[in-house]
């Protein structure tokens, strides 16, 4: 029973089936019966788990078990301490309220590969950087949170699912690597 950890590129859909014009994790993953445990919408980055094993899929990614994850943040604007603090107290976004999580201003990550195409940037807008860890994760979570708070997002990346990182498996867009699924069960309960 592969885990699989995959650094999904900018654009490429969460999915193996094909669709015109579009890549796929299918142009990256040639490995049988592998499913996401969780996802990532095409404008975003990141990691990603992906297995065959069913149980382990649910264990990842139902909302009873959720494991805690990173996301780097580029935002519009400046992220002043009054909107973290605001991300970090239940948000209401709507439909749903969010959970407590932790969200920090960071320095541009020097390591980040570039995106392709790039952000757009204007002299007379700045950007800034948020690290978030959320222990839950709906759909376009991380953004519709900043934009709550009025720093639309410009650039997402997940950075860490549970006891895994980009840190401690560097993979740039589009590799992969096989890690022994026991690790996600010691890892529980840990956070990033």
């Amino acid at each position: 029973m592969p885990l699989i950890l995959f650094n999904k590129p900018f654009q490429v859909l969460c999915q193996f089936t094909p669709q015109a014009g579009r890549e796929s994790l299918a142009d990256y993953l040639d490995i049988p019966n592998i499913y996401p445990a969780g996802r990532l919408d095409a404008d975003s980055e990141g990691l990603m788990l992906l297995t065959d094993d069913g149980k382990l899929q649910h264990k990842i990614a139902h909302p009873d078990h959720k494991e805690a994850k990173t996301y780097l943040v580029q935002v519009d604007g400046l992220a002043d301490a009054a909107a973290l603090a605001r991300l970090q107290a239940p948000l209401d976004l709507g439909d749903f309220v969010t959970k407590p999580c932790r969200a920090v201003r960071i320095e541009e990550p020097q390591w980040l590969w570039p995106r392709n195409p790039p952000i757009r940037e204007r002299k007379d807008k700045p950007t800034s950087w948020i690290a978030i860890t959320l222990e839950e994760g709906k759909n376009r979570q991380v953004r519709r949170m900043t934009a709550a708070v009025g720093l639309p997002t410009l650039r997402l990346v997940r950075t860490s699912i549970g006891p895994f990182s980009l840190a401690s498996h560097p993979l740039m867009p589009g590799e992969w690597m096989e890690v022994p699924a026991d690790a996600v069960a010691a890892g529980s309960g840990r956070k990033a």
